[in-house]
């Protein structure tokens, strides 16, 4: 779904401002590189990365180009495995360019310090370097945090059943109190809850 757009600058560049700048943060090291040799491993990792942004708030590695985002994820996960490593280097696109090396890292546990050993779990199997080596979604779904985290089992057509069906029917109702006022209503508007994303990551300066 991520990597769906096509780029194209269909009206006044939003489309390829979409392209670059707001799926970026989901890429996979191979998409960022430009690898052509790619497959459903890249879903599983804006997964992870989705993940991620829900158990802290902001994106996890808001990164302002390729090569910003690449040196974000280098700074938590390390180096690009070799054949990325050659594919960077042989990319036109990059011609003169290099990933800078972090002064620090920052591993996942560290970012996500407090987080649940299950939830770090399905974070570390989701965002792997080597694509090879991710998990897929079937064995995701194996997965101490999402068995006992989300309840009861899955029905046949992929639906969580359980109590994840009974959270889920309990929101639906609290939301119910933030619909629009209407006139003579006593029901509440839905407040206005704004929140800025601080890009706190970036290239070193040079």
């Amino acid at each position: 779904m991520l990597k769906g757009y096509s780029g194209v600058n269909l009206i006044h560049g939003l489309t390829h401002l979409i392209d670059y700048v707001a799926t970026r943060w989901y890429r996979a090291p191979e998409l960022l590189v430009g690898d052509t040799q790619y497959g459903p491993p890249v879903d599983v990792w804006a997964l992870g990365c989705v993940f991620a942004e829900l158990l802290h708030g902001n994106p996890l590695w808001p990164g302002k180009s390729d090569v910003d985002q690449l040196y974000l994820i280098r700074k938590t996960l390390g180096d690009l495995i070799p054949r990325h490593q050659q594919v960077f280097r042989s990319n036109v696109f990059f011609s003169g360019v290099s990933i800078p090396e972090p002064d620090t890292t920052e591993p996942l546990e560290k970012r996500f310090y407090g987080a649940s050993l299950q939830a770090l779990q399905v974070m570390k199997s989701c965002l792997v370097m080597d694509p090879s080596l991710r998990l897929s979604c079937e064995e995701l779904l194996e997965l101490p945090y999402l068995q006992e985290e989300g309840g009861a089992n899955w029905g046949r057509d992929g639906e969580r059943l359980g109590r994840r069906h009974d959270k889920a029917s309990r929101r639906r109702q609290a939301g119910a109190q933030y619909l629009p006022q209407l006139p003579n209503s006593n029901i509440s508007p839905a407040p206005d809850v704004k929140k800025q994303v601080k890009h706190k990551y970036h290239l070193p300066n040079i």
